[in-house]
């Protein structure tokens, strides 16, 4: 290798053009563009020599790589540099790529780069300074970046937390060790590795000093309090305050209130966009010797807490509850409650008791368990249960392979819950669900306004959705926005994080309207740019068509088929034979388990059916409705439904996730159960809690997956007609058979755009 051009490549200085910089190393490159470039694997991220290998590795890659793409080339470049320890070289690139930024919106991506430009400054600051100390480095570069920032510009920095460094560790150990026998690597793949080990590298070295360097940055922008308050029954309930240091007048308040413990950088978010940040917390939590009650008692303990915020100096009267999950549950049920200083609610992915969580569709998940022991245990509990996957995939599927009753989880865990064993005595929508969330009569009366905020694949989109239409059932002109896209945990999108604040501007500040909110439902496609809107959701797609479930034959199960081209008659059979659980154990069919979390005990029983291609491309928005026309021999049966876009090449996209789920007997309605009878043929209407918008590629095909569910992180509903949660594998020596008849459809919406 040319000696001057590995230099070059080296210490180029920070005013030698880029391009100057991309001549230099493709002229080294032309010659080794498809070489392999020897590497000797650590055995570990950890491991003591991963250092000096990685070190030597990009010592090699150096001088070779190229990219025509200017931006990825500056960022790799950069790890690159790094890695081989010229900071002076990286710093130059990585200010070059800065530059090319401009000022993005700060997404998640956008977010960690602005921190890996200041740790990579730091490394050139440290440099520069000789033996200065890497804490007191980053530390002092850190403050030359954030201080001179405003409040909101700087908490778009410091408002983002580094991801967990299990997943990124493991990714980085996979890496490792597919190349540990191999003894060299190709360029590229080499490249991918060095940018993979720079990110993990980097997280890890300034996430500590970066909480520090955050905490100081906070203290000195805003004034935080910690108290605990009058609440109802003489009981008292803990909050924290964070506001600016010198606010010009009183401040709108935005109340998150919460089961959860870390509330800093709720409050903080909050102040640093102009209001007064709040969080209550549920009765129980952060109380000495008590323990979270969930649910039960949040409206009227947050009604208190919003009359306590108005009569504070400190506080204009206006209140906006904020927040995601259990908060957003928190929001509608002070809304519930009407008390006059509550202004609005901005509600992300809300749980809704007996509607979402501890049962879907009337099923009850082993999630609800692992849930309540979180919020409602020690504090031993929460951090060992929370953490540990692997330990609650083995109860669910020492459960599973035991055959014992649902009520008797907790037993196997030898931790029992009072809470999960009460909500288990509820299976229906019952009046012990019902008075935690509005009900009809109070969703008419809640005028204020709403913005909900949910993703084709959330969780929590049924309850979403619920707290939507019954509003709008209600209260046909309530002040009730939506907004739904293709994400999955809504609250983790920074972009949306701005539409809330934006919208809350807009509604407390007179700030104009976002222009993404043109209508009552405002959503973007999966696979197409921008924002479309509607009344309504029925309105999402002007268009329906009608797929009907065909016994015709075809690739990969059964045809799904335009209504006009439908067999007549006919039906499809599906026989469930329950047990034999040590020798089938896979993961169930329609699983929202995400692919790395590793198998969930279940057998799959399902019955797919396939659409003719697309000629063209369409749009598929809108909630999907339906019909099952069944006979079955059993009394009861928990089914899934998933809808994925099958393309020519076999891969398979959902429309969204998880599948609709529901038990049989509580179709036509959540809060009664009314039992199939057996050998007759029956009508079950869908009532599909989920939505989605996608577009369905020319040559790609619908695929409709009907599911049986047998699965060990939930219910198993052996259709005997008792109390599902008191059932046994006993109950279901007698195999079930599905009959699903070709009256039975689905269909969709076609928006045309």
């Amino acid at each position: 290798m040319n000696r001057p051009l590995r230099d070059a490549a080296r210490c180029t200085p920070r005013w030698v053009p880029i391009l100057l910089l991309r001549l230099l190393l493709a002229c080294a490159a032309a010659t080794v563009t498809a070489q392999e470039v020897p590497f000797q694997a650590p055995a570990s991220p950890d491991d003591a020599r991963a250092a000096t290998l990685l070190r030597d590795l990009a010592e090699r890659v150096l001088p070779v790589y190229e990219d025509r793409d200017t931006d990825r080339f500056l960022e790799r470049i950069t790890a690159i540099q790094t890695i081989a320890g010229h900071r002076a070289a990286a710093q130059a690139s990585r200010e070059q790529l800065r530059q090319r930024r401009g000022n993005r919106s700060p997404d998640a991506a956008e977010r960690e780069a602005r921190l890996i430009d200041i740790y990579v400054r730091a490394l050139d600051f440290q440099r520069s300074q000789g033996d200065l100390a890497w804490n007191d480095a980053y530390a002092r570069t850190f403050r030359a970046a954030v201080t001179p920032l405003s409040n909101a510009d700087a908490f778009a920095v410091t408002g983002w937390r580094p991801p967990a460094f299990g997943p990124l560790r493991k990714e980085l150990q996979r890496s490792f060790d597919a190349q540990r026998t191999r003894g060299s690597l190709p360029l590229a793949e080499a490249v991918e590795l060095l940018q993979r080990y720079f990110r993990y590298d980097a997280l890890n070295r300034f996430s500590d000093v970066l909480l520090a360097a955050v905490a100081e940055d906070d203290e000195r922008r805003y004034e935080f309090s910690a108290l605990r308050i009058p609440g109802p029954q003489g009981r008292r309930i803990a909050v924290v305050l964070a506001r600016p240091r010198k606010p010009d007048q009183p401040l709108p308040a935005l109340l998150e209130f919460t089961v959860y413990v870390d509330a800093r950088q709720s409050i903080t978010g909050a102040a640093a966009r102009g209001y007064a940040g709040v969080v209550a917390y549920t009765r129980g939590r952060e109380a000495a010797g008590e323990r979270a009650v969930p649910f039960e008692h949040d409206g009227e303990d947050a009604r208190a807490v919003i009359d306590w915020i108005s009569k504070q100096p400190w506080s204009d009267g206006r209140v906006a509850m904020t927040g995601s999950g259990y908060s957003a549950f928190a929001a509608w049920a002070a809304a519930a409650k009407a008390p006059l200083a509550l202004q609005a609610i901005v509600t992300t992915d809300p749980m809704a008791p007996g509607i979402d969580l501890p049962m879907a569709g009337n099923i009850f998940s082993n999630e609800a368990y692992r849930w309540a022991q979180r919020v409602t245990g020690s504090n031993g509990d929460e951090r060992e249960l929370d953490d540990d996957d692997a330990a609650w995939r083995a109860l669910d599927e020492n459960w599973y392979r035991s055959g014992r009753a649902y009520r008797e989880l907790p037993q196997l865990n030898r931790r029992p819950n009072l809470y999960f064993q009460r909500w288990l005595s509820h299976p229906s929508y019952d009046l012990y669900w019902q008075k935690m969330i509005p009900t009809g009569a109070q969703f008419a009366k809640i005028d204020l306004p709403v913005l909900t905020i949910t993703g084709f694949y959330s969780p929590q989109q049924a309850a979403a959705l619920h707290y939507f239409a019954e509003h709008q059932r209600h209260n046909p002109q309530a002040d009730h926005w939506l907004v739904v896209g293709p994400w999955r945990a809504a609250a983790a999108q920074p972009v949306l994080d701005e539409l809330r604040y934006r919208w809350l501007d807009y509604v407390l500040k007179a700030a104009p309207r976002p222009a993404a909110l043109a209508d009552r439902v405002n959503f973007t496609t999966q696979g197409v740019d921008g924002w479309w809107h509607a009344p309504s959701l029925e309105d999402m797609g002007k268009d329906r068509l009608r797929l009907q479930l065909d016994p015709q034959r075809v690739e990969g199960g059964y045809l799904l088929a335009r209504r006009d081209t439908s067999a007549a008659d006919g039906a499809v059979q599906l026989d469930v034979e329950w047990g034999a659980r040590g020798s089938r154990l896979k993961a169930g069919s329609g699983s929202s388990v995400p692919p790395d979390a590793g198998p969930v005990a279940g057998v799959a029983h399902a019955l797919t059916f396939i659409s003719e291609p697309f000629a063209d491309a369409t749009d598929v928005t809108g909630v999907p409705t339906g019909v099952l026309e069944v006979t079955l021999n059993r009394q009861d049966v928990d089914l899934t439904l998933a809808l994925h876009e099958q393309r020519p090449n076999g891969d398979r996209i959902p429309l969204f996730d998880p599948p609709i789920a529901f038990r049989a007997s509580y179709a036509a309605d959540r809060t009664q159960r009314r039992l199939l009878q057996p050998g007759k043929r029956q009508r079950i209407e869908l009532r599909s809690e989920r939505v989605t918008s996608h577009r369905i590629p020319a040559g790609s095909r619908l695929m409709l997956t009907v599911n049986v569910i047998e699965r060990g992180d939930r219910q198993i509903n052996y259709g005997s007609g008792n109390d599902v949660s008191e059932e046994t594998a006993a109950d279901g020596r007698r195999p079930l058979r599905l009959t699903l008849h070709a009256g039975s459809y689905l269909e969709v919406s076609l928006h045309a755009k």
